[in-house]
């Protein structure tokens, strides 16, 4: 029995270890595989050990086993809980063996093998996807140690049977001295391996309850302000409420952050929130207004970049410090969703378009503050995409606005034509964490698009989580790990992004004018998120839909670069927004071209 259990638990164990996510089914065939080997092995392996935990703690791992085998649609879904399950359970067994039988090193061991085991397992409930990973390797860790424990203990037995007299149980000849000093030598070399592996695992588990408080220290707290009262006004574009904003302030502005009215990507009632940045000494009468849409920085509550200490300086806004010299206000929405409760409209055009058309109509009611009509919308990546469709929708949505331009930088214009370059290409982390932030927010805001559809079964908690950390917080390294470890074979995505309901919904997403106003477009050749060629056939379009369009593409430029201070493009945007919000003449054209 030690020999046939423990053969089989190491393969097992090695086949978690070696491929834990080739398959998530295969994965949970593992899982419960073990679970019935641990528990065969611990009713029918260990005589010294009094019968009743035994059974108890034996029959716990072979029904939990034999649950997972035969429960396996469910279980799919509820495996990092199982396995949290069965970490806790073999933790308690390993603490009861250090307690009532033992060496004093055997003991010590045990009973920081149960500890650590128990450790794991709770941790593994904060954090599910890591725990189909990384929890899941150690499981395998745990079945190889268990499986090869068991091999050792079969090898011992059999040698001392063979030292014994046949039908005595005795030795065969009296021991020498020299044999016991050996043998006291090696127990002692034994005692010392075992404490040292009990500090081994004391560290391992500190270090995961140390990680686990440093993800949760540097995720970004959403504070009270974000909140919205029980009662807010019906209508669209009203402020709730305002408040000074904590970050980083450029020089002659004052910044305040607002909570205000909206609607979401199918017409609901909305809250959002954003920044209003107003020079502190401007010209004589209403001020124009620049509408900033930001870039993509996750899609949760926490990634708001009102909520970010730099979110108000010209490392984040393109040309900040000029628009504040020039005497602009800056309206820079985090969109619904972020901040705010609420569904965030990642890539989804019309919930961002009046999530920042709104902000700007509740800036209106800030005190001391006089806005003009006259609006131009400028937009990087996500927030490209956010500006056109702002600029689309603004004569309905927003007529008392007069919007005079669209400068876009390095845009995320056409969403399906991002799709099929994204997939087209091998599997990798960045793209594994890009497409559960599509996902997630297309399927929560489409009835029509099934999440389960275009992953693998049993997966949606691991791409869920990754929607829940910001690129900018710890916890991060927590999704790239889990995305390093699919990215292989891809099991997270088996559907194709750009079909069936979801492809409609992408389709129905790009932006498409008609815009009576001229559009600004720059990105890089370098660009390394939106492939440059896209940036070029989508101004191709625009052009041949009648559209007065200026490109510039900048050599050596990657995504970011084109906003950055010392972008050769930033003068460029200043003065052809002074010429929109002036009326004046300049170069606003390259269609003909």
């Amino acid at each position: 029995m030690l020999v046939v259990v423990g053969a089989l638990s190491l393969l097992v164990g090695l086949l978690i270890v070696t491929r834990p996510l080739t398959s998530l089914v295969l994965l949970t065939v593992y899982v419960g595989l073990s679970a019935v080997f641990s528990g065969l092995a611990r009713i029918f392996a260990a005589p010294e050990t009094p019968l009743w935990s035994r059974l108890v703690f034996g029959g716990l791992w072979i029904a939990l086993g034999l649950a997972v085998l035969f429960g396996l649609g469910r279980t799919l879904e509820l495996l990092p809980e199982i396995i949290a399950v069965l970490l806790v359970l073999g933790g308690l067994a390993s603490i009861y063996d250090a307690v009532s039988r033992g060496s004093v090193s055997q003991r010590v061991l045990a009973g920081v093998w149960g500890g650590t085991q128990i450790a794991f397992g709770v941790l593994s409930y904060a954090w599910p996807d890591v725990t189909v990973l990384l929890v899941a390797v150690i499981f395998g860790v745990r079945t190889i140690v268990f499986g090869a424990t068991l091999l050792v203990r079969a090898v011992r037995a059999f040698v001392e049977g063979r030292r014994s007299v046949p039908g005595t149980g005795l030795p065969a000849a009296s021991v020498p001295e020299s044999t016991t000093r050996r043998r006291r030598a090696r127990a002692a070399w034994l005692a010392v391996g075992r404490y040292a592996l009990s500090a081994l695992l004391v560290v391992l588990a500190v270090g995961g309850w140390w990680a686990n408080s440093w993800f949760e220290d540097g995720a970004q707290v959403v504070d009270a302000f974000y909140d919205p009262p029980a009662v807010v006004p019906y209508d669209h574009g009203r402020l709730i409420r305002s408040d000074d904003f904590s970050g980083q302030k450029p020089a002659g502005a004052d910044v305040r952050r607002i909570l205000y009215t909206t609607r979401d990507a199918n017409g609901q009632p909305a809250v959002a929130s954003a920044l209003v940045i107003v020079p502190q000494d401007p010209p004589p009468g209403p001020r124009p207004v620049v509408v900033w849409n930001h870039g993509t920085t996750g899609v949760a509550r926490g990634c708001a970049p009102s909520l970010r200490d730099a979110s108000a300086t010209k490392w984040a806004i393109p040309g900040l410090d000029q628009a504040i010299a020039n005497g602009w206000v800056v309206v820079a929405s985090d969109y619904s969703g972020q901040g705010a409760p609420g569904v965030f409209p990642y890539l989804i055009g019309r919930g961002e378009a009046r999530s920042s058309l709104d902000a700007v109509i509740a800036a209106r009611e800030l005190d001391g503050v006089t806005l003009s009509s006259r609006t131009v919308v400028w937009g990087h990546s996500q927030g490209g995409h956010a500006a056109l469709w702002t600029s689309q929708i603004a004569d309905d949505y927003a007529p008392d606005l007069d919007v005079r331009g669209t400068a876009v930088l390095a845009p995320a214009a056409e969403p399906v034509a991002l799709a099929e370059e994204l997939t087209s290409g091998d599997a990798n982390a960045l793209l594994s964490i890009l497409i559960s932030w599509v996902l997630v927010p297309y399927a929560d805001t489409y009835d029509d698009v099934d999440l389960t559809r275009y992953i693998a079964p049993g997966s949606e908690a691991i791409v869920r989580e990754m929607t829940q950390r910001c690129p900018s917080e710890p916890g991060v390294i927590v999704s790239v790990a889990t995305a390093l470890g699919v990215s292989e074979d891809r099991p997270l995505y088996v559907g194709d992004l750009t079909a069936g309901a979801l492809g409609r919904r992408l389709e129905d997403n790009t932006p498409t004018g008609p815009w009576t106003q001229p559009i600004l477009v720059a990105w890089g050749d370098q660009d390394e998120v939106i492939p440059p060629h896209l940036q070029r056939e989508f101004v191709d379009r625009l052009c041949a839909d009648g559209n007065q369009v200026r490109s510039l593409e900048y050599r050596g430029y990657d995504h970011l670069r084109t906003l950055l201070p010392g972008s050769h493009f930033v003068p460029v945007l200043i003065e052809w927004t002074d010429a929109r919000f002036r009326h004046s003449g300049t170069h606003v054209d390259d269609c003909a071209r």
